[in-house]
Order: structure tokens, then C-alpha cells, then sequence
């Protein structure tokens, strides 16, 4: 008889309310401009999501001088630097912002710290889409990026005496973060913080979501996609909480029998940009190989609702 497998799933898990409200925003956009929509950038990091939104006439690029100028385009809910508006209203072009209004906050922080005279410490990783929006919203040199807790002891300010604030990108590791900013603390007594916590309330749910029952699993899987920040930094948090057998999956057809043998109790979570049928379809394929149970483990419950931009709101 085969061994039966007990699923645990975290929650809360999978999508937050702002990659639910920009998805929202590229299927309402479609309704009234109809198709092809333009979409600056992957709208979350999720392939699957984007390839729905294809079936619907999505149109997904990289730059906005790869969309023509009469048809509408929507700026990814990762943010974007100021350069790309004013660059679309030149262009005289229809436009929508997508941005998680949790990434806005973070972007109007930073325009209020540089106001005051302050250089910007940005603690957040290279090249990801949130960064390059974030660290576009001041004039060059006026933000500086630090990764780790290397570079946080590393760097200096453009000049002595220079005041600092610092931000953080919205989806990075709760405890990582807090050992960066201990540093820079420990460092620049006077750093300005920000006002609330810059990490977003789902990134920190999910994360503490996957502490409550990491230890009590033999394996962990997170479903979400490899360029996705939050469902990386759950896989860290995953093996740092105590099961050092953690992946992450895009989803059922990475589900494998021979990995699993053995495993008595599998935790599952998924990305903020992973939508709850990807979970579905990876406990249906556990099904299919072994008996199985499942059980939640729920730590918070969210109830966060962001309003669509004025011009698709019904």
C-alpha cells in the first residue's frame, strides 16, 4: 500500500490584493478599449496569469516604444520610474498605472525624504522591476541601493554629515531586512524610517505563514514563479524555519514522485502572484500518486481591498 502523504497548506497564501486588483485593471482595460491591450512589463510575475490575459488580448513588452501610440498600456503592478509616464503623455498615449498602492506609498516616501534634503539608503535587490520604478523616482545619485548586509556595511554617504532615510522594497525577507536595517541603525544613529513598515503586509503574512509550519513538515514546495521576488524569498524563509528540503515550482507538472518518497508531510504555499487553482492542481497531483489528507494552518486573515484607478472604477 502506498504511504500516505498529510498536505499542509500556509495560510494565508497566493495572491494579495494588489496583484488581485492588478490583474483587475488589465481585464477591465481590455472591456472598454477592447483588444490588443499593451502591458508594460509582466503584469505580476506569474506565467500563468499572464498567458490568461494573452488569451484575452493582452499584449505584454518590455519598453513602452513597443507599443503604438493608439492603443491603451498599463504600467505593471511592480512600479515604474517617473521617465515612462512622461514619456507615454509625450507620446500622447492612453495609459494605466498598475502599481500596488503599497509601492506608491513607498515611492511618495521616498519623493518626501529627498524634499527634506535626505539621501535615500534603498534596500532591495538589482534589477528587479520594483527597484528600478522605486530608485526612478528621484534624480540619479540621490538613492543609493544596498543588498545585503555587506553593502549595508559597506556604504558610505555621498558626503559627511549627509542626512539618510531609508526604504525597502515590498517583498523582501521580513528577518533579512530587519538585519539590514539593525546595521544601517547601528551605523547612522539618525537614519529617518519609514513611517510604517515598507515590507507589505501579505509578503510578511506569507512569510510568517510558512514559520508556522516549516519545522513540522519533512518538505516544502512554494508555487510561483522563478523571477517572482516574494516566492523566492518564501523558499529562504522555508529552509531558515527548519525544513531544508524547500523548492520552489511553477507548478503540478514539477510535482515528482521520487522527491516525494518518503515524504510523510509536505508544506505548500504560493506567491503573491500565484493564483489559488495552481494549488489546487499540485495537491490533485500529490492525489494521484499517494493517499492523501490535508489539513491549513492559518496565522492571519486578510481582508485588504484596493480600489481600481478612477478611470476603469464602474
Amino acid at each position: 500500500m502506498t504511504e500516505p502523504l498529510t498536505i499542509v497548506l500556509a495560510a494565508p497564501r497566493g495572491f494579495c490584493a494588489g496583484v488581485d486588483r492588478a490583474i483587475q485593471i488589465v481585464e477591465r482595460a481590455l472591456e472598454k478599449w477592447g483588444a490588443p491591450v499593451y502591458v508594460r512589463h509582466e503584469i505580476v510575475h506569474n506565467r500563468h496569469v499572464v498567458q490568461s490575459l494573452e488569451a484575452l488580448g493582452a499584449v505584454f513588452v518590455e519598453e513602452l516604444d513597443e507599443c503604438p501610440v493608439d492603443r491603451p498600456v498599463v504600467f505593471s503592478a511592480h512600479g515604474v520610474p517617473k521617465s515612462v509616464p512622461a514619456d507615454a503623455e509625450r507620446r500622447n498615449m492612453v495609459y494605466v498605472d498598475a502599481t500596488c498602492p503599497l509601492v506608491s506609498k513607498v515611492h511618495l516616501e521616498a519623493e518626501r525624504h529627498h524634499r527634506r534634503g535626505r539621501h535615500v539608503v534603498l534596500i532591495g535587490h538589482a534589477g528587479h522591476p520594483e527597484v528600478i520604478g522605486t530608485m526612478g523616482q528621484l534624480p540619479e545619485g540621490a538613492m543609493s541601493l544596498v543588498e545585503d548586509e555587506a553593502q549595508a556595511e559597506a556604504f558610505e554617504p555621498p558626503a559627511p554629515g549627509t542626512p539618510l532615510a531609508f526604504a525597502t522594497q515590498t517583498t523582501l525577507s521580513v528577518d533579512d531586512t530587519a538585519r539590514i536595517v539593525e546595521i544601517l541603525r547601528r551605523r547612522f544613529p539618525d537614519v529617518a524610517a519609514p513611517n510604517k513598515e515598507d515590507i507589505c503586509y501579505a509578503t510578511t503574512n506569507r512569510q510568517e505563514a510558512v514559520k508556522a509550519i516549516a519545522a513540522a513538515v519533512d518538505a516544502f514546495v512554494v508555487i510561483g514563479s522563478p523571477n517572482s521576488s516574494n516566492s523566492k524569498r518564501l523558499v529562504e524563509v522555508a529552509k531558515a524555519a527548519g525544513c531544508a528540503d524547500a523548492r520552489l515550482i511553477a507548478g503540478a507538472a514539477e510535482v515528482d514522485g521520487g522527491w516525494l518518497a518518503g515524504v510523510r508531510r509536505l508544506g505548500i504555499s504560493a506567491g503573491a502572484s500565484a493564483p489559488e487553482s495552481l494549488v489546487e492542481d499540485v495537491v490533485a497531483a500529490c492525489r494521484a500518486l499517494r493517499p492523501v489528507t490535508v489539513e491549513e494552518v492559518a496565522v492571519a486573515r486578510e481582508d485588504v481591498r484596493f480600489k481600481l484607478p478612477r478611470e476603469l472604477a464602474s
